[in-house]
């Protein structure tokens, strides 16, 4: 019986991963630009708009799919560094489970934008349900709202809270257990270790050094949230 080779994916190939490797080996600008450009960006422009169409993820809030993708792509470039085939990983794999996380994510986070938004509106019909529902606001909804600022905020500031690039990466790291809270089933404190590592390869001491950190600054931020009602960090 002859065996079927499986075919390899024709746009995303091992001259890809090569290209990916020697751009993050790579310290000049102008060499990089040229690599990602000629080499990557292609892969990565069709691989994105695979995954978009093939899991429907179409809540999104930009004018076109383009645009999705350009925000989808432009994540990728933010985790290539983190890129180390010598771990098993394909790059094809590697680079496709990310930009599924992260649509799964922003399409979820964009569907309940607009179920809130329909809600909203149903409520400004009736004032008093409205003045009713804004004093019964559970705690969980008001965690998850203040989680959400927490999270733009170091990652909007991760350099200026670890100025040491190795020290911002753990943290990204750990903001990326945030950023997918609700897709993780893991509540043991080992295995969140084990998941980290997964992302980047760092010493557990350093891991809870970045996340004590992270969480004086949620500490401290959601105690003055709940004391005043609106979030200052």
């Amino acid at each position: 019986m002859t065996k079927v080779r499986k075919k390899s994916i024709p746009y995303f190939t091992s001259e890809t991963e090569q290209a990916i490797v020697l751009y993050n080996n790579t310290d000049s600008f102008k060499e990089r630009s040229r690599i990602y450009y000629q080499k990557i960006h292609p892969a990565f422009f069709k691989l994105t708009e695979n995954i978009i169409h093939t899991f429907k993820f179409y809540y999104t809030e930009v004018d076109n799919i383009e645009d999705l993708q350009h925000e989808v792509i432009t994540f990728l470039l933010s985790k290539i560094h983190l890129f180390n085939p010598n771990k098993g990983a394909k790059a094809y794999s590697y680079f496709g489970t990310i930009a599924k996380r992260y649509l799964i994510i922003d399409n979820a986070k964009n569907y309940k934008k607009r179920v809130d938004k329909v809600m909203v509106e149903d409520i400004e019909e009736n004032e008093e349900f409205s003045y009713t529902l804004d004093n019964n606001i559970s705690t969980n909804d008001q965690l998850y709202w203040f989680i959400e600022q927490y999270i733009t905020y170091c990652t909007n500031n991760i350099y200026k809270i670890f100025p040491k690039e190795n020290d911002a990466k753990v943290a990204d790291a750990v903001l990326e257990l945030f950023r997918k809270r609700e897709y993780l089933d893991i509540f043991n404190k080992k295995a969140l270790y084990i998941y980290i590592r997964e992302i980047i390869d760092v010493k557990t001491p350093k891991i809870t050094k970045i996340a004590n950190t992270l969480y004086s600054i949620f500490k401290n931020g959601y105690a003055h949230y709940l004391e005043y009602g609106y979030v200052k960090f």
